[in-house]
């Protein structure tokens, strides 16, 4: 959990917190003394859908990304395996038959070994 909330960053974790406990429960409302309007977040569409929280450009990585929220790796070296393997521990592919495993760890292994260009 420590990796993944140094991974988030200061800012990004400020950003779930947020939306997490409040924002992204709050429904459509009118407050009566005043009139202010608080609109359903999702009446239009990919622009104001709750998931968009707080994004944040991504240009860095490359420009033709769309502006959203990222995680950052701290560590690269064999990050695919342990994500299948912590996946496996924690019961999520609980009942997949041994062909799908073979797969993934495939997978996994593939990813762990690129390299960029």
């Amino acid at each position: 959990m420590l990796r993944i909330l140094l991974s988030i960053g200061g800012t990004e974790i400020m950003h779930f917190q947020t939306w997490q406990d409040k924002a992204g429960n709050a429904p459509p409302l009118t407050d009566p003394t005043n009139g202010l309007v608080f609109p359903d977040l999702n009446a239009d569409g990919e622009l104001t859908q709750t998931n968009l929280i707080m994004p944040e450009p991504t240009i860095f990585l490359r420009r033709r990304f769309p502006i959203c929220s990222i995680i950052r790796p701290t560590e690269t070296r064999g990050a695919a395996m342990a994500a299948l393997n912590a996946f496996t521990a924690d019961g999520l592919f609980i009942g997949q038959p041994s062909a799908f495993f073979t797969l993934l760890n495939g997978l996994a292994r593939a990813a762990d070994a690129a390299r960029r260009m």
